[in-house]
């Protein structure tokens, strides 16, 4: 188990709260407005002297943590998702990742979440089901899904996630691009490089359709990195219920569109 107390960042936070705040109130029109679905792309999220101190203590593969082997199936028994890996075990992360998601989950970061998003009352989820850490390996895929609704454990609305990335170097023919989906999954809207430092925010709805579905094409030795934390309230608008919430990841068979020019 990694639980080392030596390798903290000593002395000083992580995020810079002061400057998160300054563009989180300024770009509210602009994620609300969003298209397909309210998101934002945030470069320069994290210092890149954090990134190397993140990378620095990122667990491999083989590293001797439980890492949860994650896949799926489309409705078509397709695989949707495989040669992915997730630890939402906070003890077993190296502590300056658990450092960084304690910060992410922190009430500071969470009000000012609310500014962005101008979602009220959120909560964070201390089981980070779903979330967590996550590599995905050379092939792997992550279909496009919109993500379950509801906490199980909790029974609240799952309403925000956060996405940062943490791949330096990334080649476009990597791929491994995040893709968000029109609503009703008749084209791909945006795709977003994972590159280092860059973090993505966008609402859970129960049509907020992401995903990269595209066969990761990275050398061996190398993975595709990344941080997630969802965060939710206790019900949601009845206008943004357009189907009965549901624990359940809802997986697309993806028509064949020209896809958008990467940012």
């Amino acid at each position: 188990m990694i639980n080392e107390q030596t390798d903290a960042y000593p002395n000083r936070l992580l995020l810079n709260y002061t400057k998160l705040n300054t563009f989180f109130e300024a770009n509210n029109a602009r994620y609300m407005n969003a298209d397909p679905y309210p998101h934002i792309v945030i470069d320069d999220f994290l210092g890149m002297d954090v990134v190397d101190q993140l990378l620095a203590k990122f667990p491999g593969p083989d590293a001797d943590v439980q890492w949860r082997q994650i896949s799926a199936k489309n409705s078509e028994g397709e695989k949707a998702q495989y040669k992915k890996l997730g630890l939402p075990r906070e003890l077993e992360m190296p502590a300056i990742i658990r450092q960084l998601i304690w910060e992410l989950n922190s009430g500071t970061f969470i009000r000012l979440l609310e500014r962005l998003t101008g979602i009220k009352n959120l909560l964070p989820d201390p089981l980070l089901r779903g979330g967590g850490i996550h590599q995905v390996l050379p092939g792997g895929v992550l279909g496009v899904h919109a993500d379950f609704t509801r906490h199980s454990d909790y029974d609240l609305d799952r309403r925000v996630n956060v996405l940062v990335y943490l791949n330096k170097d990334w080649h476009d023919d990597y791929e491994g691009h995040l893709e968000l989906w029109e609503r009703d999954v008749s084209r791909c809207v945006k795709r977003i490089r994972p590159t280092a430092a860059r973090c993505v925010i966008f609402n859970t709805d129960a049509d907020s359709f992401h995903g990269h579905p595209r066969k990761l094409q990275c050398p061996e030795g190398v993975t595709r990195k990344s941080i997630a934390l969802y965060y939710y309230s206790i019900g949601r608008p009845e206008a943004d219920r357009a189907v009965a919430p549901t624990s359940a990841t809802d997986w697309q068979v993806l028509p064949t569109v020209e896809l958008p020019e990467l940012q």
